[in-house]
């Protein structure tokens, strides 16, 4: 702890009749928040899988329907989890097995006549679920048999190309929805039930391994999930790597704070897309999913800040925060971080409320569609405004300069289109 951190904690405590929480209990409880978090994220991900394995042994409009919708409820938790990324390496060098996006999605599968082919990825047109064998770095590839292992050793960021998507939260959302083929206009991806149908009621061929490769994959993100709920428990690396020196802990906090909230969710996620008019730059993109997933980034920064969660049964887990020592070391800025995180939150939700009412993501990417323009800007500005009061909290609480995550659409705009 440092002189300066000390003292304003000390100011604190004789200013004020109840002591500020101190940094090694705000840490263990920012892990605890992360336990809880990312095992509802495993919970949900299990009534996943089982939705998924009662469609492939029934395959029916109504399992299909049962298993997109367990699929968009288990975003809900997880997305709340990425503000635990950025500066926690455990999680950082696991992120990229379940949530990475945009994805080539001919690798896996079957995709329309005419689909954009990415030029640089040999493999962007494999359909691996219509070829048993094929050929990598000169190595012939036996897929006969579609397991978690296939798509996490041989699949997932084939030839380290990290459009080479496999696995995880999009893969499987490509395979319960399949393309959006809609561009900026009404409607999701509208994947037939008859593409998990055995025998003669089979559409577009190759549905017994369609249905393993859907398994296959849910099967890992459940497996991938297990292994980061135990990184964060009481003996969990992931805990230990921010816990046990309290200054790189507490900036550890913040850091996943501003980088999810500027470089990441205000910059690559949002105004990205927006300035490309791009439906393909959505995070959701096959189930038209991504109001809700950019709404809970935003939930999840607060609750880091706040050290409050609301756990997927509906109870709180709450505890000493960041909000404490920082209204111990400067309230001012304690009280304009808070509520600036709620204007975010507040600009999010209109985005989710405008997308529930009709008005998707992907339809207010469309050029010249000043009402989805507004929306997604809106949200834009609130982010990059929190993030300022970020890194004034990083200052109040005599931390070392933060690395937040940039992006060029906010930093550098001209040159997305050099």
């Amino acid at each position: 702890m440092t002189r300066l951190f000390a003292a304003s904690l000390l100011s604190a405590t004789l200013c004020t009749p109840v002591l500020a929480a101190e940094p090694a209990e705000v840490l263990s409880h920012y892990a605890d928040m992360a336990a809880a978090t990312y095992g509802d994220s495993l919970t949900a991900a299990k009534t996943l899988q089982a939705a998924v394995s009662a469609l492939i042994a029934t395959p029916s409009d109504t399992t299909l329907q049962a298993a997109k919708a367990a699929w968009i409820a288990a975003r809900a938790p997880y997305q709340q989890t990425e503000a635990f990324r950025f500066a926690n390496p455990v999680v950082d060098d696991w992120e990229g097995r379940v949530n990475s996006w945009p994805l080539d999605e001919g690798l896996i599968d079957y995709v329309a006549t005419g689909s954009a082919v990415n030029e640089e990825n040999d493999l962007a047109t494999l359909n691996v679920i219509a070829t048993p064998t094929f050929t990598l770095s000169g190595a012939e590839v036996d897929a006969t048999t579609i397991t978690p292992a296939l798509i996490s050793g041989s699949l997932h960021e084939a030839g380290g190309i990290e459009a080479n998507v496999a696995s995880g939260y999009h893969a499987i959302e490509f395979m319960l929805w399949g393309q959006d083929l809609n561009g900026t206009g009404p409607g999701a991806g509208a994947r037939p039930f008859t593409d998990y149908a055995q025998g003669a009621g089979c559409t577009n061929g190759n549905c017994d391994r369609r249905a393993a490769y859907l398994q296959a994959a849910t099967d890992l993100l459940v497996s991938d999930l297990d292994y980061i709920v135990a990184q964060w428990a009481d003996d969990g690396a992931a805990r230990k790597v921010v816990t046990t020196d309290p200054q790189t802990g507490l900036l550890a906090m913040l850091t996943g704070m501003g980088s999810l909230s500027y470089g990441e969710l205000a910059g690559e996620r949002m105004k990205l897309g927006l300035m490309l008019n791009d439906p393909e730059e959505e995070q959701d993109c096959f189930s038209d999913n991504t109001h809700n997933s950019h709404y809970f980034d935003g939930v999840g920064i607060r609750n880091v800040y706040t050290g409050s969660y609301t756990r997927m049964d509906g109870t709180t887990l709450a505890g000493p925060s960041l909000s404490d020592l920082v209204a111990a070391a400067d309230p001012a800025v304690d009280m304009q971080l808070k509520a600036e995180l709620d204007a975010s939150v507040a600009a999010l939700m209109a985005v989710k409320t405008a997308a529930a009412g009709g008005l998707a993501y992907d339809q207010m990417l469309e050029a010249g569609n000043a009402t989805g323009e507004a929306l997604i800007m809106g949200a834009v500005d609130a982010l990059v405004t929190q993030t300022a009061s970020i890194e004034r909290a990083v200052t109040a609480l005599g931390l070392s300069k933060p690395d937040f995550e940039g992006s060029e659409s906010l930093d550098n705009p001209d040159a997305i289109f050099q």
